[in-house]
């Protein structure tokens, strides 16, 4: 038990830096005050509010003419699905569009690559505000024509709220480390000198893209949101009274 206490203290000394030489100075650099350095970490987690993924139409013919008409007509639909379902046009973007050929090799020749038709893929961006109704917007999409939906992102529309709550939860944890290290060197712990901060909003991974194939009423998929956390780590230096 004594040695497992022991390893505790160093590592704890490891980790963070009790700074009990030189002489406090009125205006003077941080490194030149005695001081206690930690390090901070805060969580915090919410359900998601909103969702964006991608949805996308390729189509397929002859000629670069023909499949370009065939899926700006398909597109034509998405967007008119979108626009019952209540999506705003400033909530939807395009987000790539392509256009390249298909190529045959004929078995065993060495002849150039045969053309034999052109595809066109032409994919936008939605916003959806309303997360409970994201199932059946995707369901509608299907069913307009949209034969490639996938990135599907959760977010949270009042992102800050989360952060703040990150942010506390790590100074809080950096007084309680600072606070344990002054008592153990008997030192009474003063201001704050000095504070650096990083974050990580951590978003869930997003849902891995899916085909579906074109068909007359689509079933209308069942998604879960799961949790959004956030991380803030912050970087702090007291002075010692």
């Amino acid at each position: 038990m004594q040695r497992s206490g022991a390893m505790k203290s160093a590592a704890l000394l490891g980790v963070f830096v009790l700074g009990l030489a030189g002489p406090a100075a009125a205006d003077g650099d941080v490194s030149e005050r005695r001081s206690i350095t930690v390090d901070g970490s805060g969580f915090a987690s919410g359900t998601p509010d909103q969702a964006m993924f991608d949805a996308g139409v390729e189509t397929m013919a002859a000629t670069v003419i023909e499949a370009s008409k065939q899926n700006q007509a398909a597109v034509a639909q998405v967007m008119q699905a979108l626009a019952a379902k209540g999506i705003d046009k400033k909530d939807i973007q395009t987000s790539n569009y392509r256009i390249w050929p298909e190529r045959r090799h004929e078995p065993g020749g060495n002849s150039e690559p045969v053309i034999t038709g052109y595809r066109v893929s032409n994919s936008i961006s939605v916003l959806v505000r309303k997360i409970d109704r994201l199932g059946e917007i995707l369901g509608a999409l299907t069913d307009a024509g949209s034969n490639s939906i996938g990135s599907i992102e959760f977010l949270i529309e009042n992102n800050e709220a989360l952060q703040e709550s990150a942010r506390a939860a790590a100074m809080a944890d950096a007084k309680r480390k600072a606070d344990a290290l002054a008592k153990l060197a008997g030192v009474q712990l003063g201001e704050v000198l000095l504070i650096s901060m990083s974050s990580d909003a951590g978003y869930p991974m997003p849902l891995a893209s899916a085909r579906f194939e074109m068909a007359s009423a689509a079933p209308q998929p069942s998604i879960s949101e799961g949790q959004i956390s956030a991380e803030v780590r912050v970087h702090v230096v007291y002075a010692i009274q």
